[in-house]
């Protein structure tokens, strides 16, 4: 199962890619793939055939990890008056 993230990294724009699981508390990098920025485009530092990306932890400030669900309006809770 693969995961959709949004890496934030030190002093440079975040951008959106895919991790097949989730990383251990003793991995020394994060492995990405399909680095892209968050508006689909493509990195101007990404070689072009390169397919996996090796970030060590000490350049990432944090991960978001995407939900792969759009969201539905059955979960929302609405606020609501009864009128007596």
């Amino acid at each position: 199962m693969g995961y959709r993230v949004v890496v934030h990294i030190y002093n440079e724009d975040p951008f959106v890619a895919e991790i097949d699981a989730l990383p251990n508390p003793q991995d020394q990098f994060l492995v990405l793939r399909n680095p892209r920025r968050r508006d689909g485009k493509s990195l101007s530092f990404v070689t072009p055939g390169a397919t996996h990306f090796l970030y060590p932890w000490t350049r990432i400030a944090f991960v978001e990890i995407l939900d792969g669900e759009a969201p539905t309006n059955d979960r929302l809770i609405t606020f609501f008056r009864d009128e007596p």
